[in-house]
């Protein structure tokens, strides 16, 4: 007989694109006694003999203590079901604190003027009631002890379990915010340790049970938490336990002297969806998602945004991801871009910025910063003679790497440039810095205690300058020291038009012609004419082979166009 049991009692998740609202289960518990238990047993025996027969025990079935050993109640998604001990208390309308206490009070009334209430162990908890945000954890521990699988809740269903209360107790009556502090700055690990938990939105009802004895309903210590039912209004739907799905019941063993063991069925009794409702929804689902992607092609369009003719359109997605190897702390990049001769960008266009100040992190043998910090870029290049196509000098990114302490004392910790890529395409780059350094103590002593340090006047000296007309650039004397690196994610992207040179596809077209000199003029038209119906043959068969709803497409944009 200890086979007979369900020791699966944990949970289930379900996904469904249906409503919530039209969720329903059937609840069935059992009292097991032992006269039933006998019963069941050897019904079960006897029946599993083919020989003998269904033979029916009635002398052994108590069929006059049933109505109070066994209950059966179909419950809906957030469908409320009085106990015996709220029917008490919320009759008494001085016991009403909230809205949703008077609420109670006059459903309470309105069942006692009528037939009175359908259920009478089985009864549920909504998402707004007390037991729901209040004593979640206490609950949760208790449901644990009375199913036959003893297990205990681990760390992250503790953290969870005190959420919603935590959430609550943070709200004020005033609606202010609270004086607590909402952010730390300086966590420790037992801190991100104790709250680094999963905090979704969840609705939650709990099916219950009063399995006290007969006579004595309505007493707190005798509800049992049966069935826990959550969702997070995206189609998930938790269930704990699973619904039974044919398999034995689950085993429920009560607290106290007597002990008694009950047994609970769940099933989903949800209605099915009707086959034309079912073909109905997949045809609005259908037609939700084409005017979707017809919406998402008509802000997109159907041609390219192509730049003018003869001009190069540079499109850069950018990104600092990481400084290292500097002296100081607390860095922060200032960077701007320089564009050469025949190179212009939009009027909006930003050409410099500022990163976050970002304190390091040692790895290693370094202190790294990670910045992260995304920029973008847009140049337009246009050439100056049709037959040149070539990029004499691409755009160049200045950037000055320097240090912020708390005393608020600046020091330029390095100067660095970047080239812009000349192919398109993802490139990760390292580019090293070095700073000015002026000989002696008292410049050392100064950068130590009242920060500053020498500086560029002009920063585009990391490099030749574009602006430099000389031959050869002079820097004898000016000391520097190597620093650091900063490292650079860059995602290029090149669009041109080019140039259609007239006179290039005349001189094409008259070789043509002369490799054709043997033949009379009417012969080479003949012979281009051949070529042209082969080709076309050619690409009518390649089109039979196309499938039929890419053709229909195809021409209804060239009517479209035409039009």
């Amino acid at each position: 007989m200890t086979d007979c049991w369900n020791t699966d009692t944990g949970e289930a998740v379900y996904r469904s694109r249906d409503a919530i609202k039209n969720l329903r289960i059937k609840v069935r518990i059992e009292r097991v006694t032992s006269t039933s238990a006998l019963s069941q047993h050897l019904q079960q025996q006897f029946l599993s003999r083919q020989d003998r027969g269904a033979i029916e025990l009635e002398t052994l079935s108590s069929q006059g203590q049933t109505g109070d050993n066994e209950e059966e109640l179909v419950v809906g998604w957030q469908e409320k079901f009085f106990s015996q001990y709220e029917m008490e208390l919320f009759q008494n309308e001085a016991a009403c604190q909230t809205p949703l206490d008077r609420q109670y009070h006059t459903e309470v009334k309105a069942l006692n003027r009528g037939k009175g209430r359908r259920n009478r162990r089985i009864f549920t908890y909504s998402d707004h009631d007390r037991y729901t945000s209040c004593l979640p954890l206490h609950q949760l521990q208790h449901a644990t002890d009375i199913f036959t699988t003893k297990s205990n809740p681990t760390f992250l269903a503790e953290r969870m379990a005190s959420v919603r209360h935590r959430r609550q107790e943070r709200r004020t009556m005033d609606s202010s915010v609270p004086k607590s502090k909402i952010i730390n700055w300086e966590p420790t690990e037992e801190f991100v340790r104790s709250r680094h938990v999963v905090n979704n939105v969840m609705q939650t009802m709990h099916i219950m049970g009063d399995l006290g004895p007969s006579g004595r309903l309505g007493q707190k210590e005798n509800e049992c938490l049966l069935v826990t039912i959550k969702t997070d209004g995206c189609g998930t739907v938790i269930v704990k336990p699973d619904f039974n799905k044919g398999k034995e019941p689950y085993r429920i063993v009560t607290e106290g002297e007597r002990r008694e063991v009950w047994r609970l069925t769940v099933e989903n009794v949800s209605a099915s969806m009707k086959p034309e409702d079912k073909v109905r929804e997949q045809n609005m689902y259908k037609d939700l998602y084409i005017r979707h992607k017809e919406y998402l092609n008509s802000l997109v369009g159907q041609d390219f945004e192509m730049p003018p003719l003869g001009i190069l359109r540079y499109m850069m997605n950018g990104e600092i991801v990481s400084a290292q190897g500097f002296e100081y702390d607390n860095l922060y990049i200032h960077f701007f871009m320089e564009l050469p001769n025949n190179w212009s960008s939009r009027p909006f266009q930003s050409m410099s910025g500022v990163t976050q100040t970002c304190r390091t992190k040692t790895l290693g043998k370094e202190n790294v910063a990670f910045f992260s910090y995304p920029f973008n870029f847009e140049a337009f290049y246009m050439t100056e003679k049709e037959s040149d196509h070539s990029v004499p000098q691409w755009p160049v990114l200045y950037f000055k790497v320097l240090s912020l302490d708390s005393w608020q004392r600046y020091r330029t910790e390095g100067y660095g440039y970047l080239l812009f890529p000349a192919m398109p395409g993802k490139h990760t780059m390292t580019c090293h810095t070095w700073r000015p350094l002026q000989m002696g103590t008292v410049s050392a002593l100064r950068r130590f205690f009242i920060g500053g340090s020498p500086e560029l006047e002009d920063h585009s000296y990391v490099r030749i300058p574009g602006t430099f007309k000389g031959e050869r650039l002079s820097r004898f004397g000016f000391c520097t020291e190597t620093t650091g690196s900063v490292t650079f994610n860059l995602n290029c992207i090149q669009q041109a038009r080019a140039f259609v040179d007239t006179a290039m596809l005349k001189k094409r077209r008259l070789r043509v012609f002369d490799q054709l000199g043997g033949f009379s003029q009417q012969g080479a038209v003949c012979t281009i004419l051949e070529a042209f119906q082969r080709a076309r043959k050619k690409m009518q068969e390649a089109r039979k082979s196309l499938p039929q709803d890419l053709i229909s497409s195809a021409s209804q944009l060239q009517i479209e166009s035409s039009a």
